[in-house]
């Protein structure tokens, strides 16, 4: 409050300085320029520092629309990144800090780990096949990890870069769960967290922060909503379980080893990753299903959507031109860029006998049954396609993004999950009645026209998806204007402690008062045992003395 009011004084005496100069000298050029920074000073006073550790993919397009949002409002923002980076650039609404680095993420890499999932996924589901793919994900998580360990490695041991950070003095970090580079280094600068997020390293964010009873909270990879039979409550125990293990594995070789050497003796990473102070969460509970949350979880599903812009013209003519029948976009998102020869062919092959136009967003070589009625692009400005009202049906991979787009537009989806969470965001949906879901080992052409099919003329997908949108949109404030509210909260009380429980501090068994359950157990057991014993006495008593008797 006394900020505000100082600034306005400042103001005020700033606009009658400038009234006298004009009223004495009458020069528009003198008057304007005063007006001019009249106008810059409210930014100047309430523009704050944020430093951001985002990671790459899809992850940073989410992140990117959060720091534009930012810069809009008159806020600072420093990047760091690894030179490696082939997502992150150099853009005029943020700073970079790029770090050296001999080795990073690039496509090439992803495209050999991806390759191997979507042909495991194309095989029989057998048990071989899961663990197949289980151990293959670790793998590839124990490598993407290992590269931002190293980048962490790298600003921390930089002392010339490290002293710029704190001479700089930032009000806030932002960065991204799944990784915990932004993690160690907001606890060495001493900064206020908040992470974008939706994942930590293998496992839903929730898991880690929020209550979440496995009997009605499913597991990312169960492929379960949450009502399990006992069958789908056993396997969702033994997911969590090898989930939990695969996490602690991959934090002690990479992130542990970090705060041993950088930080305070005895610093957990797993403590120190709960400790955050917002955790700006990607979906809200339309789409997600009902569970135990926690106040410093705010929910900003949605944030990146937005009414639809006009298209280029070249796309709006041929939206156009689909007449009665309408159009079909298909995008498997930011990282799957073409499929196998064949299933690109099968997939074409379908698109082909439709009445319907299709945008296919796709990278690999040109399907040889590609139909006249099919545009292969490179790129798409999907939320606007998707706004249009030729739009009929979107078939994704089921990515988070793409998922929360297609329901804020009421657009059905025909989902062809791969990887990571996109069976689980598709199952969200297609319980709802929204989406339907074909997976890779029975896709072919005839599956595929009668899956789209479905979704074309099945009146209820489309009443089921615009049901949603109407209650995803039916909220006081957008979600991307929630974000920018709280991200500039924590900046003005220097963090949000009040709003975060403490028990990420407490062992496992005190957390589940296994060790009063034990006590109590034990008192029981020690009453039990001591009624027993004056019971006995009390017999053999008794029977001493009808024995006298006797």
């Amino acid at each position: 409050m006394r900020a505000q009011t100082t600034r306005r004084l400042e103001e005020e005496i700033l606009l009658h300085v400038c009234i006298r100069r004009y009223s004495s000298t009458m020069k528009l050029g003198s008057f304007c320029s005063s007006l001019l920074l009249l106008l810059i000073i409210p930014k100047a006073c309430q523009g704050e520092n944020i430093l951001v550790f985002p990671s790459e993919g899809s992850h940073w397009v989410n992140m990117d629309i959060l720091i534009q949002a930012l810069h809009a409002k008159g806020h600072n923002i420093t990047i760091v990144r690894s030179s490696k980076s082939w997502y992150i650039k150099d853009n005029s609404h943020y700073n970079t800090i790029m770090v050296q680095m001999e080795k990073g993420l690039n496509q090439d890499q992803l495209k050999k780990m991806l390759d191997p999932i979507i042909e495991n996924e194309r095989g029989s589901p057998t048990l071989m096949r899961f663990f197949h793919m289980a151990f293959g994900m670790f793998h590839n998580f124990i490598e993407a990890t290992t590269v931002f360990a190293e980048l962490t490695k790298a600003i921390l041991d930089d002392k010339e870069l490290m002293q710029t950070l704190k001479d700089s003095k930032f009000d806030v970090m932002i960065g991204d769960a799944c990784f915990g580079s932004g993690t160690i280094l907001a606890k060495y600068l001493n900064l206020p967290l908040i992470y974008n997020v939706r994942w930590l390293l293998l496992e839903e964010a929730h898991l880690a922060i929020a209550p979440s009873p496995l009997s009605y909270i499913p597991v990312t990879g169960s492929h379960s909503t949450d009502k399990m039979t006992f069958a789908e409550r056993v396997k969702n125990v033994f997911l969590y379980v090898a989930t939990r293990i695969q996490s602690t594995l991959i934090i002690k070789q990479t992130y542990q080893k970090i705060c041993d050497e950088y930080l305070e003796p005895g610093t957990d990473f797993y403590q120190l990753m709960q400790a955050a102070d917002l955790w700006l969460m990607r979906v809200d509970f339309v789409f997600e299903f009902p569970r135990p949350t926690m106040p410093n979880v705010i929910y900003m599903g949605g944030f990146q959507c937005k009414p639809a812009k006009p298209l280029p013209q070249h796309l709006e003519d041929f939206l156009q031109s689909s007449g009665e029948h309408g159009v079909i976009i298909m995008s498997l998102g930011t990282l799957i860029g073409e499929l196998p020869q064949d299933l690109a062919d099968e997939i074409a092959a379908a698109f082909a006998s439709l009445p319907q136009k299709v945008i296919w967003k796709y990278k690999g070589a040109r399907p040889a049954t590609l139909g006249n009625n099919t545009l292969l692009v490179d790129w798409i400005p999907q939320n606007d396609l998707l706004g249009h009202p030729k739009i009929k049906v979107f078939v994704a991979h089921g990515g988070t993004h793409g998922v929360q787009e297609a329901m804020y537009h009421g657009v059905p989806i025909l989902g062809l999950p791969v990887f990571f969470d996109q069976h689980d965001n598709l199952l969200r949906l297609t319980e709802r009645g929204a989406a339907k879901m074909l997976t890779l080992d029975v896709l072919d052409k005839d599956t595929f026209l009668k899956a789209i099919q479905e979704v074309l003329h099945e009146p209820s997908y489309r009443t089921n998806m615009q049901r949603l949108s109407r209650l995803h949109r039916d909220q006081p404030m957008h979600p991307l204007d929630l974000a920018i509210f709280w991200i500039e909260f924590v900046m003005r009380h220097k963090g949000a402690a009040h709003l975060r429980t403490e028990s990420y501090k407490m062992p496992w068994y005190s957390y589940h008062s296994v060790d009063v359950m034990l006590f109590l157990l034990g008192v029981v057991l020690l009453v039990c045992f001591t009624v027993f014993i004056l019971m006995r006495c009390l017999c053999i008593a008794i029977c001493k003395r009808k024995v006298k008797r006797e």
